[in-house]
């Protein structure tokens, strides 16, 4: 199945990588990595992840060795990458109405 990101997804991506890349440049290529490992079981085993419970239809998995979470749903046709938050962060949905 394929992995898809939607827009704020991409947008916490590209401020997580810009972040590593200024903080910790030495982990940049292993983070990297890392994600894109996830983003392959993903695609392989979409319903793997422990499921949101505050969230109907919403999984999360965490990025081992790192401090994040990615937030996803799974369709007919892809796995849509909704957020990838830091572990110490509040939920994406805490501001939501």
């Amino acid at each position: 199945m394929k992995v898809v990101f939607t827009d704020g997804a991409l947008r916490d991506l590209d401020a997580i990588l810009a972040f590593i890349a200024s903080k910790y440049p030495a982990i940049s290529i292993a983070f990297e990595g890392r994600l894109a490992s996830v983003m392959r079981r993903l695609g392989r085993w979409p319903n793997s992840a422990a499921q949101v419970e505050q969230r109907p239809g919403v999984r999360v998995i965490p990025l081992v060795r790192y401090p994040y979470k990615i937030f996803y749903r799974v369709t007919d046709d892809a796995v849509e990458i909704l957020h990838i938050h830091h572990a110490a962060r509040r939920e994406p949905w805490d501001d939501m109405p």
